[in-house]
């Protein structure tokens, strides 16, 4: 078959690499000058199923509007823009609820191990070498934070996820360069997760896929589709461009698309903010700086270790725009950084970035068939989608062949939101 694939982040390219990998005829469409370029280009880097979780949890509604009016909150409004979102909003309240949360963290967790397992095999087999790390510390700063998390937990040892539960000084024996005067109460570590660069793996995929025969063609923008039993799509320039199925992978810019063809999808940018900067070095030669990758429950702030460097990611602004950088989240992403690593990293060579996450309300992103004749969809993982793409793309490669899907697709497809 003859697939085009709209979009060249994380999902797009991994998209496009098992397509080809299956002996599909592949052409990538990308509006940038190169893959992850957007959403995929800083993002934490952390590869956990264990903690792949809808943000719509029960009591997550009460704990936003608590916060809503600090500096330092988790979730931000950006000012009256964020009123476009009202009706997202609504939606995203309504999957709160203990039952649809439960069967919306079990059908992620379903992915993102599957999406794991590939990644590893990946990995392996084309020999691919990126930054990464064994093993994610959920850190507790406060008795709070950990009681706020019994519920998610008993959750995920029901699912038979393996939990070891720590002691400030047990937690310091997989992280010993943390803080001793930063309060810590408890913590949780997940062995089986850690951490990778999705840039550079989405670098080895693009050319993993090329060497294949994939086709990619950057600074090349999709202007609209024509779904049909021969889709095709039309670029900037006014090329038409026919194929056997089109796959969008465009994340936020969706609707762009499928909207003139009576198909909106609940879609948000929810903004996510980073900052990486090089690790110190020590005059004793040693590196006061993280092993792997960290979670501070309390400011929901990732620290990972990639290589050399450090990287901190965090916050979920809904509305504004991606190209105005709201001073506050940095600067939450900034004093978490100096509270459990002090002088760990070069921060006057941070480089600051923020993206947009596709964001779905309910959480799970859509895989598989749009309803429109032809087009076919993987999009809307929101801030996992480093952790699930490569899960996804092999689903959706499987579901256009023809073929059974690898895992349950129950709550990961269009009807639910219909």
């Amino acid at each position: 078959m003859r697939v085009a694939v709209v979009g060249a982040g994380i999902v797009g390219v991994t998209t496009a690499y098992e397509l080809v990998a299956l002996g599909h005829e592949v052409t990538v469409f990308e509006r940038r000058a190169a893959v992850a370029a957007e959403t995929s280009f800083a993002n934490a880097g952390v590869v956990a199923p264990g903690y792949v979780t809808p943000w719509a949890a029960p009591g997550m509604a009460w704990k936003v509007l608590r916060q809503l009016f600090r500096r330092d909150a988790a979730v931000r409004f950006a000012g009256p823009s964020a009123l476009k979102q009202l009706p997202w909003l609504l939606r995203w309240w309504l999957a709160c609820r203990p039952g649809t949360y439960a069967a919306n963290r079990a059908a992620m967790y379903r992915l993102a191990r599957f999406s794991q397992a590939r990644l590893l095999e990946l990995t392996r087999v084309l020999e691919l070498e990126y930054e990464q790390a064994p093993g994610l510390t959920v850190l507790f700063r406060e008795p709070h934070d950990a009681r706020a998390a019994d519920a998610g937990l008993k959750l995920l040892k029901e699912m038979g996820v393996s939990i070891e539960v720590l002691n400030a000084e047990r937690c310091r024996h997989y992280e010993p360069a943390l803080n001793p005067a930063t309060p810590l109460f408890a913590a949780i570590h997940f062995a089986q997760d850690g951490l990778g660069n999705c840039r550079q793996f989405a670098h080895l995929m693009k050319a993993e896929a090329a060497r294949l025969g994939a086709d990619f063609r950057f600074d090349t923008a999709v202007a609209r589709l024509e779904p049909g039993a021969r889709p095709t799509l039309a670029t900037a320039d006014g090329a038409q461009h026919a194929a056997d199925a089109i796959v969008v992978c465009t994340g936020v810019h969706a609707n762009a698309l499928l909207a003139p063809h009576r198909l909106r999808l609940p879609l948000a940018a929810v903004h996510g903010y980073s900052i990486t900067a090089p690790v110190s070095h020590i005059d004793s030669g040693t590196f006061h700086a993280p092993r792997a990758a960290l979670m501070d429950e309390h400011y929901k702030v990732a620290i990972s270790r990639l290589g050399a460097r450090i990287r901190v990611a965090g916050s979920a602004e809904i509305g504004g725009s991606v190209d105005e950088q709201n001073p506050a989240p940095l600067a939450t992403l900034y004093r978490v950084l100096e509270d459990w690593f002090p002088g760990a990293a070069v921060v006057r060579e941070a480089q600051q970035w923020k993206g947009a996450r596709p964001m779905l309300p309910d959480g799970p992103p859509v895989l598989g068939a749009s309803g429109l004749p032809g087009v076919w969809l993987n999009l809307g993982h929101g801030s996992s989608g480093w952790a699930l793409a490569c899960g996804s793309a092999r689903v959706l490669a499987e579901l256009i062949g023809g073929n059974a899907a690898p895992i349950d697709l129950d709550r990961l497809g269009l009807a639910r939101l219909r």
